[in-house]
């Protein structure tokens, strides 16, 4: 393949073959630490803390652990400013925020759910923003999707969820479509900045938006010396956090962005809807929550639909048609009638009367030098 093909090559392809096997065991770890935060996070929340404190602990704990990771790439501050500010504000304080505040009002399933919208969202964005076409499976993936979420939140009862909660899925949604962009972002460059510092800088900027936002000062901090309650047993709450922190925070992002880089946002987009999965689970199993017929159907149909969409191809542009060469006169050996043949085929310039004194059947007669040709505005020889 040559250098202007292997440009236009499609990055899921591309990416695949320098260890999609690894981004697969990586993507496969986010998400089921990613899937596990909110059936801890919950029953915090109803133990007194409020959904942002949640968050913020969740942040500030997570940057502490990495903060020796932020250091170490400091340069970082330097040469990759906004892709730190936008991954910190989008991928880190956006997502959880919106995310912890979804599931105070409504089901972890369901929050998680249509959080999951996400992946969606991306193709959105290559088809508006970066102008690129998408395929018909995407736009029929996209389809599913809002089909299976009108089937999670129940449209024709009406009054089955919070709209405020459905309202806050949405948001973490946008959210996590920026999460993928920005966790690609420099992936393929020489100096690709590291994921591990990318990750660690993002969570100091989201522990400042939230200590802005939660002002953790009012937090009621005698709730984590207590127990929460996990639909019977009770278990210390600051084991909760932990898990919150070091797993469903520090581990999730340490896979997670390094997946999407080695996978492409589309590939590491449907690995990562394993994660509502997991969460209707293991909110099934720990929390005992319930979810009727329809809406078993409708989180299916948003899976189904985020899967088809990711799986397709986004249109690319068409690599130029390299210049073709002119072609050459039939050699005096054939005969008489293949030079003719050949000859009704050659462009005008090959063709011109011979020089005064040269043979008919001579090499100058025959070509043109490369240098004297002309190319026409589609590209080919004239």
């Amino acid at each position: 393949m040559s250098g202007t093909q292997g440009k236009f090559q499609d990055g899921g392809a591309r990416r695949g073959g320098r260890g999609g096997g690894g981004g697969l065991g990586l993507a496969l770890v986010s998400a089921f630490a990613f899937g596990g935060s909110g059936v801890a996070a919950k029953p915090l929340i109803e133990a007194g803390l409020d959904p942002l404190h949640v968050v913020w602990l969740r942040i500030t704990g997570a940057a502490l652990v990495l903060l020796p990771v932020a250091w170490r790439h400091r340069n970082l501050v330097r040469r990759r400013p906004a892709l730190l500010l936008g991954f910190g504000l989008l991928a880190v304080s956006g997502v959880q925020g919106f995310y912890f505040a979804a599931i105070s009002r409504i089901p972890v399933g369901v929050a998680l759910l249509v959080e999951y919208l996400g992946p969606a969202l991306v193709l959105g964005w290559v088809r508006f923003v970066q102008r690129r076409t998408v395929t018909r499976s995407a736009a029929v993936g996209v389809v599913l999707a809002v089909g299976g979420l009108a089937c999670v939140v129940e449209v024709w009862s009406g009054l089955s969820f919070d709209a405020v909660g459905l309202l806050l899925g949405l948001g973490a949604a946008c959210c996590q479509a920026g999460y993928f962009v920005l966790a690609d972002q420099g992936g393929d460059a020489e100096d690709a900045p590291d994921p591990l510092g990318v990750i660690a800088y993002g969570l100091l900027v989201g522990t400042v938006v939230f200590t802005l936002i939660a002002r953790p000062w009012t937090m009621d901090w005698r709730v984590l010396g207590g127990s929460a309650d996990l639909e019977g047993p009770a278990v210390p709450a600051w084991t909760l956090l932990g898990w919150i922190v070091l797993i469903a925070t520090v581990l999730a992002y340490v896979t997670g962005v390094p997946a999407v880089r080695k996978l492409s946002p589309q590939v590491a987009g449907v690995v990562s809807c394993l994660e509502a999965v997991i969460a209707t689970v293991l909110a099934w199993v720990v929390l005992g929550e319930r979810l009727s017929a329809p809406q078993y159907a409708g989180g299916a149909l948003v899976l189904m639909g985020a899967f088809i969409a990711q799986s397709a191809r986004t249109g690319r542009k068409a690599p130029p048609t390299s210049p073709t060469r002119p072609s050459r006169s039939p050699r005096p050996s054939q005969s008489a009638g293949s030079s003719q043949l050949a000859g009704s085929s050659q462009s005008p310039r090959s063709s011109r009367p011979t020089r005064s004194g040269e043979p008919a059947g001579s090499p100058v007669a025959r070509s043109v030098p490369e240098s004297e040709q002309e190319l026409s505005p589609d590209g080919t020889a004239a």
